[in-house]
């Protein structure tokens, strides 16, 4: 497993430990070296952590963005001073050549600003009033920790870095292999202790469904994933959630699709097709059973309001 961790001036230290002691899990669970991580830095030159430490980067040029299984930005509160036209292209062709793009904190921007966003629910962390004019409109900006979905990652940085690259995990490596990685990882680097672990198993299907909403796969084939049969899944998602795999799925694509309503001029035909619908008219019926009103309905609502006139209050009469 190849990773490519990117750094941008005052990236936290913090969040570099984390995702390092993550991976380093996965080599003690193994017994053996199967994560290569290399540090590039934004600039190629050395680069200054939130504590003061240097870290010299492994290699200073773009080329070769082959070969990875993730490419993680991690930065300070000034990520697109660094974005350069070689950064840039290294991170589309990554893109193309298969590898989840990731971004902790504000290294989410920088995925933003190269429209590898474009049209995904993603966490935007970090504060965005720096920016001239709001930016990334065709985002759907979660509230969330962090949201994985299918060959992005955002998260917010701190203790739910842990949380985060547990999730891209889930997907990666077998379900025994991750057991094990979330046990280690619960005892955190240093004496931190991130939040606690849930049910891998159930993490592992839902991480498996969120890299399917825009074609969802059959419950049989989740299963499979998770090496169990499509009876156990059922019955332990049923004991644990209390309701069905189905119902988890269906749940997902609805919630990513209210995101793309609310946060997105996406038609409902572009978010019934990227929500894995077979037609506009078969999302909206489901969308309004499970939120209680339709896509249009509630931007019609949203346009009523922002035409609404300002409400002022009269001025105080002057005594006689």
């Amino acid at each position: 497993m190849m990773i490519a961790i990117v750094l941008c001036a005052d990236a936290p230290a913090l969040d570099l430990a984390l995702v390092r002691h993550v991976l380093n899990a996965v080599d003690d669970s193994a017994g053996r070296a199967l994560v290569t991580v290399q540090i590039r830095s934004a600039t190629g030159l050395p680069v200054t952590l939130s504590d003061g430490a240097t870290r010299v980067p492994d290699e200073t040029g773009w080329d070769k963005p082959e070969g990875f299984d993730l490419v993680l930005i991690l930065s300070g509160p000034a990520p697109l001073n660094f974005l350069s036209m070689g950064l840039r292209g290294f991170l589309l062709r990554a893109a193309r050549s298969g590898a989840t793009l990731g971004g902790i904190g504000c290294g989410t921007h920088v995925l933003a600003e190269t429209g590898l966003l474009k049209g995904r629910e993603a966490v935007l962390a970090g504060d965005l009033s720096r920016y001239a004019t709001p930016l990334w409109p065709d985002i759907a900006r979660s509230d969330a920790d962090f949201v994985v979905e299918r060959d992005r990652l955002t998260a917010k940085g701190g203790l739910t870095v842990t949380q985060a690259m547990l999730a891209w995990l889930s997907a990666a490596i077998a379900p025994d292999l991750f057991a094990d990685v979330s046990r280690r990882c619960c005892r955190g680097p240093q004496g931190i202790a991130p939040e606690p672990v849930i049910d891998p198993v159930l993490r592992r299907m839902r991480a498996v469904m969120a890299a399917h909403i825009d074609a969802p796969i059959p419950l049989t084939a989740i299963a499979h994933h998770l090496d169990m049969s499509a009876k156990q899944m059922r019955a332990r998602c049923q004991n644990t959630e209390g309701k069905g795999p189905a119902q988890v799925y269906l749940e997902l694509r609805l919630d990513r699709a209210r995101r793309l309503v609310h946060e997105t001029g996406q038609s409902v035909r572009e978010i019934a097709a990227a929500t894995g619908f077979a037609s506009p008219s078969s999302f909206t019926r489901r969308y309004k059973a499970h939120f209680g009103e339709t896509p249009r309905d509630w931007r019609g609502t949203q346009a009523r309001i922002s035409r609404a006139p300002a409400y002022r209050s009269p001025a105080p009469q002057e005594s006689l």
